[in-house]
C-alpha cells in the first residue's frame, strides 16, 4: 500500500506546491482534485489541482516532470458530483466533466477516477437504481475504452438540508453495493472505501472488506467521532452533523489497527488517501498543514 493524500484540503496551493508539500511530508501518492474551474457547491468541492479541460501535451509533460522530481505518483483523479441530479442540466454538466476527468486520467497514465454514483434525494432506492442504469453503464464503458477504473466512494452525501431526505449518493451500504454490482458487473467498476461513513451510520466497517475485496480499488483514511449525547438527543434520523464530526485519523472512533489489518488480510496493495475534513484544524493555513502532518505520522506506523 502507498500512503497518499486527497488534495482537496489544500485548495490554496497550485499543483507544484501540492506535490512539493506532499513529498516533504513523506507521501508516496496524491489523489488529485479535478473539479471544473470556479465551481464550489459545497465544502471541499470546487478544488482543481489539474485543469482537465485544458490538458495539453505541455501540461502533461510538466505534471510528469514535477511528479518524477519529487518521486510522487497520482493515485487517482478525483471529482465527486451528483451524476444523477434531478435537474437535467446539472446532471449533464456533471457527466460531461466526469468524462473529461476520465480522458485526462488516460492521458496522464493514472488509470483511476474516484467519484460518486449520485442520487435523486427525493426518490427511493429502486427508482434511483433504475435511473443509475440510464446513466452509468455508458460511463463505465467509456472509462474502459480509456483504460480507466472507476472507484465509487461510499459517502451518503447526507449532511445538509438540500441533500435530504435520501442524500446525493446511493452507494451507501453493502446491501446497495451488491445490487449495483449485480446490475453493472464490469471489472473496471469498484469501490473507494471510506470507513468513516460506516461509523456514523453505526455499521460494521471491517466485514465488508472481506466480502468486497475484489472490488476495492482505492481506500480513504478519514476518521469519524460520534457524540453519543447528541445522538441520544437528536436520533439517527436527524441531520448527521448534529451527532457526528469528521476527524483526522487517530482522533475519532475508527480502530485503525483493525482496519489496516483487514486490508493486509486480503492482500490489498492498492492506493490509500488521507482525506482531511476536520474543522478543528481549520483556524489557519498552518493548522491545516499540521492536520496533514499529524495524520501522516499516525498512519505511518500501520502502512510503512
Amino acid at each position: 500500500m502507498k500512503l497518499g493524500l486527497n488534495s482537496a484540503i489544500l485548495d490554496t496551493m497550485n499543483f507544484q506546491e501540492l506535490i512539493d508539500f506532499s513529498a516533504e511530508v513523506g507521501f508516496q501518492s496524491v489523489e488529485v482534485a479535478c473539479w471544473p474551474r470556479g465551481t464550489s457547491e459545497r465544502r471541499y468541492a470546487g478544488v482543481s489541482h489539474i485543469d482537465v479541460v485544458n490538458l495539453d501535451e505541455k501540461a502533461i509533460h510538466d505534471i510528469h516532470a514535477c511528479l518524477d522530481k519529487k518521486h510522487v505518483s497520482i493515485s487517482a483523479l478525483a471529482y465527486y458530483p451528483n451524476p444523477l441530479d434531478p435537474d437535467p442540466q446539472v446532471r449533464q454538466t456533471s457527466i460531461d466533466h466526469l468524462k473529461k476527468v476520465i480522458v485526462a486520467a488516460n492521458k496522464l497514465g493514472v488509470g483511476m477516477v474516484t467519484t460518486f454514483i449520485g442520487r435523486m434525494p427525493t426518490k427511493n432506492l429502486s427508482d434511483n437504481l433504475d435511473e443509475m442504469m440510464k446513466v452509468w453503464p455508458e460511463i463505465i464503458r467509456y472509462a474502459k475504452e480509456n483504460n480507466v477504473k472507476i472507484a465509487i466512494e461510499n459517502c451518503p452525501m447526507l449532511f445538509s438540508n438540500d441533500e435530504w431526505p435520501g442524500g446525493k449518493n446511493l452507494f451507501t451500504s453493502p446491501a446497495v453495493w451488491r445490487k449495483v454490482f449485480e446490475l453493472i458487473s464490469d471489472d473496471n467498476f469498484g469501490i473507494n472505501y471510506d470507513p468513516s461513513h460506516f461509523v456514523w451510520q453505526q455499521m460494521d466497517y471491517i466485514k465488508p472488506i472481506y466480502e468486497f475485496k475484489d472490488r476495492l480499488f482505492h481506500v480513504h483514511f478519514k476518521d469519524m467521532k460520534i457524540f453519543k449525547d447528541k445522538l441520544d438527543d437528536h436520533g439517527v434520523l436527524a441531520t448527521p452533523l448534529n451527532y457526528m464530526e469528521p476527524k483526522i485519523p487517530g482522533l475519532g472512533d475508527v480502530n485503525w489497527s483493525q482496519f489496516v489489518s483487514a486490508l493486509k488480510d486480503i492482500r490489498y496493495d492498492g492506493p490509500t488517501s488521507i482525506e482531511i475534513e476536520d474543522r478543528s484544524f481549520e483556524d489557519s493555513h498552518e493548522a491545516v498543514l499540521d492536520s496533514i502532518r499529524l495524520s501522516y505520522r499516525y498512519l505511518q506506523q500501520f502502512i510503512i
